[in-house]
């Protein structure tokens, strides 16, 4: 029973109410997460239990730490401006000991959140429309925090878009051969090592001062924005965990390759797998819409190349995991991070085929703001 794997944790946190029953949230790659119903009189309360991975996030006390910060500033922001901040940011609930984190015997992580109610989190985008809120959700994340010291942010994973690290680790990966299995992957190790200068673009660029070190989210997918369930609009960014310094170009890429992909990221038959101009120019409208007057010109017109480093840099992270014995996602096949991997390469394909078509999307919308 679910029960039995968190019943000594759930009596550590400020919960309302008594307990009632509780589920697995199964969507994540990394946590342990967790669905709890409590009674409150004739109310229902739900809460999000979560287990914090130490094997990705080396210190959980400064994953929380940055979640706080952030989530107090989009609340502040949000009553400035007389809007209501219930459903609208993530609230945290203490332990018992009014910490945000509580460190069992075993000494793992856990931490707590009030469950946001009648609201969609997309690992499947199916219109432009709710792809164009997922934009305008994410441009809005930067904007509300346009304004935030950078600075007080911990980087809770050194270097997780430092892709030029990224490749040293990569070819360390090789070298160990940990699973024995370089021996299979040869054309997709080529593959990366034909990509690797393209994959240090942002990072070259960041480090000449090309591009400014903004706030960003390091998770863009569709399913780390909550739509509301009646209307459809964005309402919250969720999944904060890796919200660390970097450069806008990594939000933007990082969309585009999840949400507007053609097929699931572990889709096996990579016939199936391309960019979805519509839903492409959905996101983009969104995004740029909100976050319309505060980006340069240097960010805005490098979009696009957000698009091909991501992919290239997801499509390295699954295979070099794949080759260390999965450590690191989860996985529910031996090849399944090999079957990631190589969906990832199937997209660079495509995307790089429309780059044209891509940076002309991109002028058109930045002209049309002006």
């Amino acid at each position: 029973m679910i029960y039995n794997e968190i019943k000594g944790i759930v009596p550590h946190f400020q919960f309302e109410g008594s307990y009632l029953r509780a589920s697995e949230i199964a969507s994540g790659n990394v946590n342990n997460t967790y669905r709890l119903e409590y009674a409150l009189g004739n109310l229902h309360k739900l809460y999000t239990l979560q287990h914090i991975n130490k094997y990705v996030f080396k210190n959980p006390m400064e994953v929380v730490g940055n979640i706080v910060c952030v989530t107090e500033h989009i609340r502040n922001k949000l009553v400035e401006q007389n809007e209501d901040p219930l459903r609208r940011v993530l609230e945290l609930i203490p332990s018992v000991d009014n910490q945000y984190v509580y460190v069992d015997e075993d000494g793992e992580y856990w931490r707590a959140y009030t469950f946001i109610e009648e609201a969609d989190a997309l690992d499947i985008v199916n219109h432009p429309d709710q792809m164009e809120e997922v934009g305008r959700a994410f441009g809005n994340f930067q904007k509300t925090l346009a304004d935030f010291d950078v600075s007080r942010l911990y980087e809770t994973i050194p270097n997780f878009h430092n892709t030029t690290k990224r490749f040293y680790r990569f070819v360390r990966s090789l070298d160990e051969n940990l699973a024995g299995r370089v021996k299979e992957v040869e054309d997709e190790i080529e593959f990366l090592f034909d990509h690797r200068r393209m994959m240090g673009e942002i990072g070259h660029l960041l480090d000449t001062g090309d591009l400014p070190v903004r706030v960003t989210h390091n998770d863009t997918k569709s399913n780390n924005v909550l739509l509301d369930s009646a209307t459809g609009k964005a309402l919250c960014v969720i999944d904060l965990d890796t919200v660390m310094p970097g450069s806008v170009l990594y939000d933007y890429g990082d969309a585009i390759r999840f949400g507007a992909s053609t097929a699931a990221e572990d889709e096996e038959d990579t016939g199936k797998i391309g960019l979805d101009m519509e839903k492409t120019r959905a996101f983009t409208r969104g995004f740029i819409s909100e976050t319309n007057g505060f980006l340069s010109d240097a960010e805005l017109i490098r979009l696009p190349l957000g698009i091909k480093v991501l992919t290239c840099e997801l499509a390295m992270r699954f295979l070099a995991d794949y080759i260390d014995g999965d450590l690191y996602f989860k996985v529910n096949s031996p090849t399944h991070n090999l079957i990631r991997a190589r969906a990832q390469m199937a997209l660079l394909r495509d995307v790089e085929r429309r780059e044209g078509e891509l940076q002309k999307m991109t002028e058109d919308y930045i002209q049309n703001l002006r």
